[in-house]
Protein backbone atom coordinates (compact mmCIF):
# COMPACT_ATOMS: atom_id res chain seq x y z
CA UNK A 1 0.00 0.00 0.00
CA UNK A 2 1.72 3.54 -1.31
CA UNK A 3 0.56 6.68 0.27
CA UNK A 4 1.19 10.32 0.77
CA UNK A 5 -0.78 11.94 3.75
CA UNK A 6 0.91 15.48 3.47
CA UNK A 7 0.36 17.39 0.05
CA UNK A 8 -0.47 21.48 -0.55
CA UNK A 9 -1.66 23.46 -3.64
CA UNK A 10 -2.28 26.85 -4.93
CA UNK A 11 -4.84 27.74 -1.88
CA UNK A 12 -2.26 28.41 0.29
CA UNK A 13 0.04 30.66 -1.67
CA UNK A 14 3.19 29.17 -1.85
CA UNK A 15 2.73 26.18 -3.25
CA UNK A 16 1.79 25.15 -6.98
CA UNK A 17 -0.74 23.28 -8.85
CA UNK A 18 -4.36 22.33 -8.47
CA UNK A 19 -5.37 19.83 -6.14
CA UNK A 20 -6.57 17.26 -9.41
CA UNK A 21 -2.79 18.21 -10.49
CA UNK A 22 -1.22 16.67 -7.35
CA UNK A 23 -3.50 13.13 -7.19
CA UNK A 24 -2.73 12.83 -10.82
CA UNK A 25 0.68 13.17 -9.65
CA UNK A 26 -0.25 10.24 -7.10
CA UNK A 27 -1.74 8.40 -9.64
CA UNK A 28 1.66 8.81 -11.92
CA UNK A 29 3.31 7.79 -8.82
CA UNK A 30 1.63 4.84 -8.48
CA UNK A 31 -0.03 5.57 -5.12
CA UNK A 32 -3.21 3.66 -3.85
CA UNK A 33 -4.13 6.42 -1.57
CA UNK A 34 -3.18 10.53 -1.39
CA UNK A 35 -4.33 12.77 1.15
CA UNK A 36 -5.10 16.41 0.49
CA UNK A 37 -3.92 18.55 2.87
CA UNK A 38 -3.40 22.22 3.20
CA UNK A 39 -2.93 24.79 5.27
CA UNK A 40 -5.91 25.77 8.07
CA UNK A 41 -6.34 29.32 7.63
CA UNK A 42 -5.07 32.10 10.58
CA UNK A 43 -8.92 31.72 12.33
CA UNK A 44 -7.48 33.70 15.13
CA UNK A 45 -7.68 36.80 12.91
CA UNK A 46 -10.19 39.14 11.91
CA UNK A 47 -9.63 39.02 8.27
CA UNK A 48 -10.19 37.12 6.08
CA UNK A 49 -6.28 36.37 4.84
CA UNK A 50 -4.10 38.14 6.39
CA UNK A 51 -0.87 36.63 5.38
CA UNK A 52 -1.64 35.27 2.03
CA UNK A 53 1.59 33.13 1.26
CA UNK A 54 1.11 31.36 4.31
CA UNK A 55 -2.07 29.94 4.22
CA UNK A 56 -5.57 30.11 1.88
CA UNK A 57 -8.51 32.55 3.15
CA UNK A 58 -10.90 31.68 5.87
CA UNK A 59 -13.77 32.21 3.26
CA UNK A 60 -12.09 29.24 0.71
CA UNK A 61 -11.93 26.90 3.50
CA UNK A 62 -15.81 25.27 2.52
CA UNK A 63 -14.64 25.07 -1.11
CA UNK A 64 -11.68 23.58 -0.28
CA UNK A 65 -13.39 20.77 0.81
CA UNK A 66 -16.38 20.26 -1.68
CA UNK A 67 -13.49 20.51 -3.86
CA UNK A 68 -11.24 17.46 -2.59
CA UNK A 69 -15.20 15.51 -1.86
CA UNK A 70 -16.21 16.09 -5.37
CA UNK A 71 -12.46 14.92 -6.86
CA UNK A 72 -12.83 12.18 -3.89
CA UNK A 73 -15.73 10.60 -6.43
CA UNK A 74 -14.77 11.73 -9.38
CA UNK A 75 -11.34 9.55 -9.15
CA UNK A 76 -12.57 6.62 -7.09
CA UNK A 77 -11.55 3.16 -8.10
CA UNK A 78 -8.36 5.07 -9.00
CA UNK A 79 -6.98 6.06 -6.05
CA UNK A 80 -8.39 6.58 -2.84
CA UNK A 81 -8.57 10.43 -2.63
CA UNK A 82 -8.76 11.27 1.68
CA UNK A 83 -9.70 14.75 2.69
CA UNK A 84 -6.97 15.94 5.41
CA UNK A 85 -6.02 19.27 6.58
CA UNK A 86 -2.70 20.80 8.43
CA UNK A 87 -3.22 22.64 10.85
CA UNK A 88 -1.14 24.91 12.80
CA UNK A 89 -0.97 24.78 16.70
CA UNK A 90 -1.75 28.35 18.38
CA UNK A 91 -2.82 27.01 22.33
CA UNK A 92 -4.62 30.45 22.80
CA UNK A 93 -6.79 29.47 19.61
CA UNK A 94 -6.59 25.79 19.87
CA UNK A 95 -10.79 25.51 21.05
CA UNK A 96 -11.21 28.38 18.02
CA UNK A 97 -9.27 25.65 15.67
CA UNK A 98 -10.91 22.37 17.42
CA UNK A 99 -14.26 24.06 17.22
CA UNK A 100 -14.25 25.33 13.54
CA UNK A 101 -12.47 21.75 12.07
CA UNK A 102 -15.15 19.86 13.75
CA UNK A 103 -17.95 21.09 11.60
CA UNK A 104 -16.12 19.38 8.56
CA UNK A 105 -15.39 15.38 7.90
CA UNK A 106 -12.17 15.65 7.82
CA UNK A 107 -9.83 11.76 7.44
CA UNK A 108 -7.37 13.18 9.16
CA UNK A 109 -5.42 16.56 10.29
CA UNK A 110 -1.97 17.04 10.70
CA UNK A 111 -1.13 18.83 14.00
CA UNK A 112 2.41 21.40 13.04
CA UNK A 113 3.93 23.72 15.35
CA UNK A 114 5.18 26.72 13.31
CA UNK A 115 5.78 29.16 15.90
CA UNK A 116 7.85 29.45 19.02
CA UNK A 117 7.62 32.56 20.98
CA UNK A 118 5.44 34.15 18.55
CA UNK A 119 8.31 33.79 15.58
CA UNK A 120 8.59 31.32 13.03
CA UNK A 121 10.31 28.37 13.41
CA UNK A 122 12.14 28.81 9.80
CA UNK A 123 13.22 32.36 10.54
CA UNK A 124 16.99 31.87 10.68
CA UNK A 125 17.62 35.36 12.20
CA UNK A 126 15.70 33.51 15.79
CA UNK A 127 18.98 32.20 16.61
CA UNK A 128 21.16 35.50 16.37
CA UNK A 129 22.83 36.39 19.45
CA UNK A 130 21.11 33.80 21.44
CA UNK A 131 23.35 31.91 23.73
CA UNK A 132 23.30 28.26 24.88
CA UNK A 133 20.98 28.55 27.87
CA UNK A 134 18.55 30.95 25.30
CA UNK A 135 18.69 28.41 22.57
CA UNK A 136 17.90 25.54 25.76
CA UNK A 137 14.82 27.26 26.16
CA UNK A 138 13.72 27.49 22.07
CA UNK A 139 14.15 24.04 21.51
CA UNK A 140 12.31 22.93 24.91
CA UNK A 141 9.41 25.46 24.56
CA UNK A 142 9.12 24.04 20.82
CA UNK A 143 8.58 20.98 22.33
CA UNK A 144 6.79 21.63 24.98
CA UNK A 145 4.26 22.72 22.37
CA UNK A 146 4.35 19.34 20.56
CA UNK A 147 3.73 17.57 23.66
CA UNK A 148 0.69 20.01 24.41
CA UNK A 149 -0.40 19.57 20.06
CA UNK A 150 -0.49 15.44 21.47
CA UNK A 151 -2.54 16.13 24.12
CA UNK A 152 -5.29 18.47 22.78
CA UNK A 153 -7.21 16.02 21.13
CA UNK A 154 -7.17 17.74 17.79
CA UNK A 155 -4.70 15.91 15.64
CA UNK A 156 -4.06 12.19 14.25
CA UNK A 157 -1.03 13.01 13.00
CA UNK A 158 1.78 15.46 14.61
CA UNK A 159 3.79 17.09 11.28
CA UNK A 160 7.59 17.15 10.92
CA UNK A 161 8.63 16.97 14.27
CA UNK A 162 11.83 18.16 14.15
CA UNK A 163 11.21 20.99 11.22
CA UNK A 164 13.48 23.53 13.31
CA UNK A 165 16.10 22.57 12.49
CA UNK A 166 15.24 23.34 8.82
CA UNK A 167 17.14 26.46 8.40
CA UNK A 168 19.31 26.05 11.61
CA UNK A 169 20.23 22.60 11.07
CA UNK A 170 22.62 22.86 14.24
CA UNK A 171 18.79 23.05 16.29
CA UNK A 172 19.93 19.29 16.41
CA UNK A 173 22.84 19.34 18.82
CA UNK A 174 21.18 21.71 21.07
CA UNK A 175 21.23 19.93 24.41
CA UNK A 176 18.05 19.69 25.74
CA UNK A 177 17.95 16.41 28.00
CA UNK A 178 15.02 14.30 27.33
CA UNK A 179 12.85 16.45 26.11
CA UNK A 180 12.80 14.26 22.99
CA UNK A 181 11.75 11.18 24.90
CA UNK A 182 9.19 12.88 26.61
CA UNK A 183 7.86 14.06 23.41
CA UNK A 184 7.76 10.84 22.32
CA UNK A 185 6.73 9.24 24.95
CA UNK A 186 3.68 11.73 25.33
CA UNK A 187 2.64 11.08 21.36
CA UNK A 188 2.61 7.15 22.15
CA UNK A 189 0.45 7.61 25.03
CA UNK A 190 -2.18 10.01 22.93
CA UNK A 191 -2.14 6.78 20.30
CA UNK A 192 -1.45 9.43 17.22
CA UNK A 193 1.17 8.76 14.78
CA UNK A 194 4.31 10.98 14.03
CA UNK A 195 4.95 11.22 9.61
CA UNK A 196 8.44 11.30 8.09
CA UNK A 197 8.21 14.29 5.89
CA UNK A 198 10.60 14.54 3.50
CA UNK A 199 10.14 18.15 2.63
CA UNK A 200 13.69 18.55 5.10
CA UNK A 201 15.55 18.08 1.51
CA UNK A 202 14.24 21.41 0.26
CA UNK A 203 15.70 23.36 3.28
CA UNK A 204 18.97 23.75 4.44
CA UNK A 205 19.19 20.89 7.15
CA UNK A 206 18.43 18.69 4.03
CA UNK A 207 17.68 15.32 4.75
CA UNK A 208 13.97 14.21 6.15
CA UNK A 209 11.90 15.15 9.54
CA UNK A 210 12.64 13.71 11.99
CA UNK A 211 16.41 12.43 12.05
CA UNK A 212 16.81 8.83 12.31
CA UNK A 213 18.19 8.92 15.87
CA UNK A 214 14.26 10.24 16.44
CA UNK A 215 13.34 7.45 14.48
CA UNK A 216 14.65 5.24 16.74
CA UNK A 217 13.54 6.13 19.81
CA UNK A 218 10.06 6.29 18.46
CA UNK A 219 10.27 2.80 18.01
CA UNK A 220 11.24 2.33 21.58
CA UNK A 221 8.53 4.19 22.58
CA UNK A 222 5.73 2.56 20.25
CA UNK A 223 4.79 5.67 18.14
CA UNK A 224 2.96 4.93 14.99
CA UNK A 225 4.49 6.26 11.23
CA UNK A 226 2.80 7.87 8.53
CA UNK A 227 4.23 9.03 5.03
CA UNK A 228 4.20 12.88 4.01
CA UNK A 229 6.10 14.70 1.54
CA UNK A 230 4.39 18.01 2.07
CA UNK A 231 4.75 18.47 -1.53
CA UNK A 232 4.85 22.12 -2.46
CA UNK A 233 4.37 21.57 -6.43
CA UNK A 234 3.12 18.16 -7.83
CA UNK A 235 6.10 16.56 -8.82
CA UNK A 236 7.01 16.17 -5.32
CA UNK A 237 4.01 13.84 -4.49
CA UNK A 238 5.66 10.55 -3.02
CA UNK A 239 9.05 11.77 -2.85
CA UNK A 240 11.67 9.56 -1.08
CA UNK A 241 8.76 6.85 -0.35
CA UNK A 242 10.57 3.33 -1.48
CA UNK A 243 13.85 5.11 0.25
CA UNK A 244 11.32 6.11 3.96
CA UNK A 245 10.00 2.49 3.37
CA UNK A 246 13.72 0.73 3.19
CA UNK A 247 14.89 2.80 6.19
CA UNK A 248 11.63 2.52 8.38
CA UNK A 249 12.16 -1.53 8.39
CA UNK A 250 15.96 -1.12 8.56
CA UNK A 251 15.29 0.68 12.08
CA UNK A 252 12.93 -2.11 13.21
CA UNK A 253 9.30 -0.76 11.95
CA UNK A 254 6.83 -3.62 10.92
CA UNK A 255 3.79 -1.23 10.20
CA UNK A 256 2.73 2.25 9.57
CA UNK A 257 0.13 3.98 9.12
CA UNK A 258 -2.38 6.53 7.24
CA UNK A 259 -6.18 7.73 8.49
CA UNK A 260 -9.50 6.90 7.01
CA UNK A 261 -12.47 8.90 8.54
CA UNK A 262 -10.15 9.34 11.53
CA UNK A 263 -9.67 5.51 11.91
CA UNK A 264 -6.06 4.41 12.02
CA UNK A 265 -5.47 1.96 9.41
CA UNK A 266 -2.73 0.25 9.51
CA UNK A 267 -0.18 -0.83 6.72
CA UNK A 268 2.29 -3.78 6.88
CA UNK A 269 5.49 -2.63 6.00
CA UNK A 270 6.69 -4.71 3.37
CA UNK A 271 10.64 -4.46 1.79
Amino acid sequence: MKFDLHTHHVRCGHANGTIRDYIEAGIARGLQVIGISDHTPYFGYEEDQPFPKITMRKSELSSYVEEVLALKQEYEGRIDVLLGIESDYFPEYAKLYHETLSRYPFDYIIGSVHHTFGISIFNKSRWKELNSAQHMEVKSEYYRLIQESARSKMFQILGHIDAMKGNYPAFSDIEAPDVIDETLRTIAEQGIAIEVNTSGKTKKSGGWYPADAILERALYFGVDITFGSDAHKPERVGDEWEEVQARLHEIGFSSWVYYKAKQKQRVPLHI
